[in-house]
C-alpha cells in the first residue's frame, strides 16, 4: 500500500468516527431517550469547550515527548473504549461528563492527523499543498459512509450507532501504530513559548479592528455551525410521528438526506479560489451568512413529502454556508497574520469557531428551543413537540441579523492583486 493510501485509509477512518454518531445523536436524544432539548444542548457543547484547550495541550506533548502518531493512536483507542460506555449514561448529567471525556480524546486527533500527514509526505519530498486536499477529501467521504451506514442499518434511534464509531475508533488507533513515524521536535518545542502554543499571543490581532470584527462574527458563524449539525436529522426523523409522513423513505433514511451537505461541501471547496481571488473576504463571509438564512430558512418551509425540493436545495446550500466561512476565513487569517504569529492565528480562528461559537451555539440554542419551542405537556413519545417551523425561522433570522450587522462594520477593502487576502493587519 502506498503513503498516499495510507493516508486516505487514516482520514477516511478519522470522520468516519465522527460521522457515525454525530448527525444522529439527536434523533437517538429525543425519540428513545426522550431527554430535553437544554440538556442536549450541554452534549453539543463539550465539543467546543474540548476544543478550548486539548488540541494545544496534544500539540505540546507530541512536539516535546511523544511521537505524534503514536499520541495519535492512543487518544483513538481511549475513545473507543470511552464510546462504548456513551449508552449506559443514567441521566443528561452524566452523559454529558462521559461526552466531554470522549471528545478531550476525540478533538485533538483532529490537528494531530493533520500533523501525522504532513510529516509523512515531506518525508517522501511531496508537496503537501498539491498532495494533502486530493487526500483529505476522502475524510468526507468517511463522514458520508458513517451516516449512510447508521441510516441504513437503521441506528440512528439506537446506542448501536456508537458501537459501530467504538469499532471505527479502535481500528484506526491500532492502525495509527502502523503509521510512519511522527517524532517530537525539540528544537521547534524549545523555539517556542507556551504562549505561542496557545494560541494567545495572536490576541493582538484584536487590537486592529477589522480583525476583531471578523474574529467576533468568526465565533458567531462557528454557532449557526452547530445548529444545524445538531438538529438537522432530528427534525428529518420527527416526521415519522406524522402518519402520511412515517412511511416515506426521506423520513426512515434521514440522515442520507442529511448527507447531501457533505456532498456539497466537496464541491464548493474548489470554488473558494475563485470567489476569494474575485471578491474578496468580506464579499465571500457575506455570501456565507445569506447561505445561512437560506440554509435555515428551507428547513423552515420543507417537509419530507411535497416540500422535499426544500429540504434537498437547503442541503445543498450547506456547502456554501460551511466553506465560505471555516476555508475562506482560514485562508483569510493566513493572508492577514504577521508570519511570526500565523499558527498562533490559525488557533485563535479555531477557538473562536470550534471553540467558543461552539459553546454558546449549543448552550443558547439548546436553552431557547426548550424555553420557547417545545410544548411540554404533549407527549413527545408519539407526537411531534418541538416546532420545528419556528426553531429553524428563528435560526434564519439569526443569520440574516449577522450579514445585516457584518456589511457595515466589517470595512476591509479587497485587493485583487493579493489572491482575495488583503494587505496584512497591523
Amino acid at each position: 500500500m502506498s503513503l498516499k493510501q495510507r493516508l486516505v485509509a487514516l482520514n477516511f477512518l478519522q470522520y468516519y468516527i465522527w460521522g457515525a454518531w454525530l448527525l444522529t445523536i439527536g434523533t437517538w436524544w429525543f425519540q428513545t431517550l426522550h431527554w430535553s432539548g437544554t440538556s442536549f444542548g450541554a452534549i453539543f457543547s463539550t465539543m467546543g469547550i474540548a476544543s478550548l484547550f486539548m488540541p494545544s495541550l496534544a500539540g505540546i506533548v507530541a512536539d516535546k515527548w511523544v511521537n505524534a502518531e503514536r499520541l495519535y493512536g492512543l487518544f483513538h483507542i481511549l475513545g473507543a473504549a470511552v464510546l462504548l460506555v456513551i449508552p449506559h449514561a443514567n441521566d443528561p448529567q452524566q452523559m454529558f461528563w462521559v461526552v466531554l471525556l470522549y471528545m478531550c480524546f476525540y478533538m485533538p486527533t483532529i490537528s494531530l492527523a493533520i500533523a501525522v500527514a504532513y510529516n509523512a509526505l515531506k518525508q517522501e519530498g511531496l508537496d503537501v499543498v498539491s498532495t494533502y486536499p486530493p487526500i483529505r477529501v476522502w475524510g468526507t467521504v468517511g463522514f458520508i459512509a458513517a451516516t449512510w451506514t447508521t441510516s441504513l442499518l437503521g441506528f440512528k434511534a439506537s446506542a448501536a450507532q456508537f458501537h459501530v464509531a467504538a469499532a471505527a475508533s479502535l481500528l484506526l488507533g491500532l492502525y495509527a501504530f502502523t503509521l510512519p513515524k511522527c517524532p517530537p521536535k525539540l528544537d521547534a518545542a524549545h523555539s517556542r513559548s507556551l504562549m505561542d502554543r496557545l494560541g494567545l499571543t495572536s490576541f493582538v490581532l484584536f487590537k486592529n479592528r477589522n480583525m476583531a470584527v471578523f474574529f467576533i462574527f468568526a465565533m458567531l458563524l462557528g454557532a449557526a455551525l452547530q445548529l444545524t449539525n445538531a438538529y438537522g436529522d432530528a427534525f428529518l426523523s420527527d416526521f415519522v410521528k406524522v402518519p402520511a409522513y412515517a412511511n416515506l423513505l426521506t423520513v426512515k433514511y434521514s440522515t442520507i438526506i442529511i448527507s447531501i451537505s457533505q456532498f456539497s461541501e466537496t464541491a464548493f471547496i474548489l470554488t473558494i479560489p475563485f470567489f476569494l481571488k474575485r471578491f474578496g473576504i468580506k464579499a465571500v463571509m457575506t455570501m456565507s451568512m445569506l447561505a445561512w438564512v437560506l440554509r435555515f430558512g428551507l428547513f423552515g418551509l420543507g417537509n419530507p413529502a411535497g416540500g422535499l425540493w426544500m429540504i434537498v436545495l437547503s442541503c445543498i446550500i450547506y456547502g456554501m454556508a460551511f466553506d465560505f466561512f471555516n476555508i475562506s476565513g482560514s485562508l483569510f487569517v493566513e493572508g492577514q497574520a504577521d508570519p511570526k504569529i500565523r499558527a498562533s492565528a490559525q488557533g485563535l480562528f479555531m477557538l473562536m469557531t470550534n471553540g467558543i461559537g461552539a459553546v454558546l451555539g449549543s448552550l443558547i440554542a439548546g436553552w431557547m428551543i426548550d424555553r420557547f419551542f417545545t410544548d411540554h405537556a404533549c407527549n413527545d413519545a408519539v407526537l411531534i413537540c418541538k416546532d420545528w417551523h419556528g426553531i429553524w425561522l428563528a435560526f434564519a433570522a439569526y443569520a440574516l441579523v449577522m450579514a445585516l450587522l457584518f456589511v457595515p462594520l466589517f470595512k476591509h477593502r479587497h485587493d485583487a492583486g493579493a489572491a482575495g487576502h488583503g494587505a496584512p493587519a497591523h
